[in-house]
């Protein structure tokens, strides 16, 4: 198909632009140097290219234009380091006719291109109903990782693939004790070939848990798929508009996966039914659902099999050091009855231990019942894992406290790090918190998930893109643990609070009808006397359907509060005023629009408190927090946050040592005050495309040590002022495209250690460089050609990087 046909086919908005394009790379064609000026714009460009990409194959056009400037982008990298080199260096007037033309060309792809980004403004306006948010390939709704190793699922994942292929509408249901392997293998069949052929981008994933709440869910679905999450008036708007989003992408075939659904979610199930040509429904449970038919019972692995998956996870390979006896693998095999999750925590923690402790997991396990008889027999069986664990008591202690956040949701680690750091005395860099986690990686008690590598990763203290995700059953273990003592005694009180359970507070010898009768009578009759609690920490989860009364309510020993919120509102209970030892404080909230927080002012009173961390939040005006020290503040709505009234930021956060805003999309400037916040040592502004000048007065944070602006793509230049930060040791400006220049006097800056600067191709070099002796810079292979042409001597490194573009959808 020729050019003119394929611009026929885009919409008339697309039609001059590409022209356009074409035109210019049909021009680049005459001159080799044009083309290297040429790719390195449009390397600049890469994120607009993918976001143009993204609504070409949503309006379903040919895609052979894009394809030719990604293909030109990508191109030819080795010129393109020696023609910037040579060009840059080269003085205005004698730059010769060739290299002209190509600056000009480049300067014309820069200009056609802001007319296609006014052009997706547009289409990405209020005024559509809809609006395509650029598909993200990595959503709440996402299938998992293909997981990369796995036995004993061919059968069934065989019968499963038969019949999500056949035509129709139907619902699969795929049954099994817990610790089977139904998630894994849900998640090995939305890989299958033929699987992802049939439904290609239409297959979703969605996990129930225990206490669902269908509004997030279809929150999270409309997120996934792309199109604009609207606000729900009510469940029934929910479901409304659930059936206008399955109806919308169902114009293909569909296959929705509902994992780990619990008993009492079946009516919600049924809310997913709708006629559409060709949908599939796969809903995996510990029971069986009668009404959807037979279900495909997932059973125990066969003893072969299991023993290869006890050796592939102890990572023995070929030797056998670590094996005391062949025999004894046998036998613990045998004891693990073909539990997939018993064999991989098991077949872990036996790593390098002596032959008496396999003998006495031997013995443990050969008595009672199987393991997989019931969750509270694999989660006795788990408790001889923690029984290892004796001697190395912080971690321990650390896996207890990964209880205290809800079921089937990612732990952000720089949420662990701030309550370890402060209840269990590590570190303040996060290098034990990490080497903790790992820890428990290690033994498949948790796993690490990294949603996005930086190169910067290494040198940072807040791990943001780092996440822990653990097994629910693991997570009954913690929480177990944590309920051994009595209620007002017990070190971590978890309180979860649902229409389903709302008097939490009754403890198991008062949960009888009658003495629960009594309990309420007896409150109107006399004054109850307070419920005290020692907890150190506390957890509690709530929504919108809250009513607890917690006027005698006290918890004067908490350092630790986490709020694990779904709820459009929250007004922070007056219980908090009294909380005088609180240290930690950290609120989320697990719907798709920010959560408005009230009551916020009683946190002043709080004089001990030193860390906070707010997500998905409207963060309501900053009260005064004396001492302060880290505030973390991730996805959230800033509108209010730094108002100047009744005092200065700096006034009400005197003592603040570091603050993180990342994915704040209202973020468009930093608020001057924070300039005279002189104990500040730590900024990190990320993920804020918005943000496009920083105070001109930053060169006040006189102790600032780390300034991080990665991927602040609408950020344009830096303030001169940046030069008088004399002890600056990390600058981080990676993915800053827009980024023209750094300051002129940056090269003064002789205790700068570590700048990250990857895709920041078109940002100019000051001669100051030139001053640099102990700089480490960690770019991209263009940027580097610009810093080997001013400073040869400087350590460049060009690391390998997370490409995908993920962080722009956010």
């Amino acid at each position: 198909m020729s050019d003119t046909k394929q611009l026929v086919s885009l919409p008339p908005l697309f039609q001059e632009t590409f022209k356009k394009i074409l035109e210019i790379l049909d021009n680049a064609h005459k001159s080799k140097s044009t083309r290297r000026v040429l790719r390195s714009t449009l390397w600049e460009l890469n994120p607009l290219l993918q976001e143009i990409k993204k609504y070409n194959e949503n309006l379903n056009p040919p895609r052979e234009e894009i394809k030719t400037l990604i293909k030109e982008k990508d191109a030819g990298r080795d010129g393109l380091r020696r023609c910037w080199s040579r060009i840059w260096c080269k003085k205005e007037d004698s730059i010769n006719g060739d290299d002209k033309q190509a600056l000009v060309m480049a300067n014309d792809v820069k200009q056609t291109l802001i007319k296609v980004r006014e052009i997706l403004q547009v289409l990405n306006g209020e005024n559509f109903d809809e609006k395509f948010n650029g598909g993200a390939t990595k959503g709440p709704c996402s299938v998992p990782d293909n997981p990369e190793f796995c036995v004993g699922l061919d059968e069934m994942l065989w019968k499963l693939k038969m019949e999500v292929l056949k035509d129709g509408v139907s619902i699969l249901e795929l049954t099994g004790l817990a610790g089977s392997g139904k998630t894994t293998l849900a998640t090995k069949l939305c890989w299958d070939k033929q699987v992802k052929g049939k439904f290609g981008g239409n297959i979703l994933f969605v996990t129930f848990s225990k206490t669902p709440k269908l509004e997030i869910i279809v929150e999270r679905l409309f997120e996934q798929c792309g199109y604009r999450v609207p606000e729900f008036q009510s469940n029934e708007d929910a479901i409304h508009q659930l059936g206008f989003l399955l109806r919308k992408i169902g114009q293909s075939p569909t296959l929705l996966v509902l994992d780990d659904v619990w008993p009492d979610s079946e009516p919600l199930v049924d809310k997913f039914k709708f006629q559409m040509a060709d949908y599939k429904i796969l809903v995996t449970s510990r029971v069986a659902f009668p009404k959807y038919g037979t279900p495909y019972i997932l059973k125990p692995l066969r003893h072969e099999d299991a023993v290869t998956l006890f050796h592939h996870v102890a990572h023995f390979g070929g030797s056998k050091s670590n094996i005391p006896d062949e025999d004894l693998v046998q036998k613990v095999v045998r004891g693990c009855k073909g539990s997939p999750l018993a064999i991989k925590v098991i077949s872990r923690s036996l790593t390098h231990q002596p032959y008496m402790f396999w003998q006495n997991m031997v013995q443990e396990l050969s008595q009672g019942h199987s393991v997989v008889d019931s969750s509270n027999e694999i989660l006795t069986c788990f408790q001889m894992i923690l029984d290892v664990l004796e001697d190395e008591s912080i971690i321990k202690e650390c896996f207890m406290d990964l209880g205290l956040f809800p079921e089937d949701q990612r732990i952000p680690v720089s949420a662990l790090i701030d309550m370890w750091i402060e209840c269990h005395g590590l570190d303040h860099d996060g290098k034990e918190a990490m080497a903790i986690i790992n820890k428990l990686d290690s033994m498949n008690l948790a796993h690490v998930l990294v949603a996005r590598k930086n190169a910067s990763d290494t040198d940072s203290c807040r791990y943001n893109n780092h996440y822990i995700i653990q097994h629910d059953l693991l997570r009954e273990l913690a929480i177990y643990q944590s309920t051994k003592e009595p209620l007002k005694q017990r070190k971590r009180l978890i309180i979860d609070i649902n229409e389903h359970q709302r008097e939490w507070w009754l403890d198991e010898k008062r949960q009888g009808m009658i003495a629960h009768m009594l309990s309420k009578f007896l409150r109107f009759c006399v004054k109850p006397k307070p419920l005290r609690v020692l907890a150190q920490s506390l957890s509690i989860s709530t929504d919108e359907t809250d009513t607890s009364d917690w006027s005698n309510f006290e918890a004067p020993e908490a350092e630790i509060l986490i709020f694990n919120l779904q709820t459009k509102e929250y007004s922070f209970p007056d219980f908090m005023e009294k909380m005088s030892k609180l240290e930690v404080l950290i609120v989320t909230n697990y719907g798709f629009h920010p959560s408005q927080l009230d009551n916020f002012k009683l946190l002043s009173s709080l004089s001990n408190l030193k860390r906070i961390r707010l997500e998905r939040i409207s963060v309501p005006s900053l009260v005064t927090l004396k001492n302060l020290k880290t505030l973390s503040i991730y996805m959230c709505n800033m509108n209010q946050a730094f108002e100047s009234d009744p005092s200065p930021i700096s006034y009400r956060l005197p003592n603040l040592v570091e603050l993180s805003i990342d994915y704040c999309k209202d973020m468009v400037e930093l608020p001057i005050g924070i300039c005279n916040i002189t104990f500040l040592r730590k900024l990190n502004i990320t993920n804020c495309h918005k943000l496009s000048a920083l105070p001109t007065k930053i060169g006040n944070l006189e102790n600032l040590e780390v300034l991080r602006l990665s991927s602040c793509t609408d950020l344009e230049g830096m303030p001169d002022s940046i030069g008088s930060l004399s002890k600056l040791t990390l600058i981080d400006i990676s993915n800053c495209v827009s980024l023209s220049r750094l300051p002129e006097d940056v090269g003064d800056m002789y205790n700068l250690r570590n700048l990250y600067m990857t895709n920041c191709v078109m940002c100019e070099l000051p001669y100051s460089v030139i001053n640099f002796e102990n700089l480490k810079v960690i770019c991209d292979e263009e940027t580097a050609a610009s810093w080997e042409a001013l400073n040869p001597n400087l350590n460049i490194e060009i690391p390998q990087v997370d490409v995908n573009l993920n962080w722009l959808l956010h």
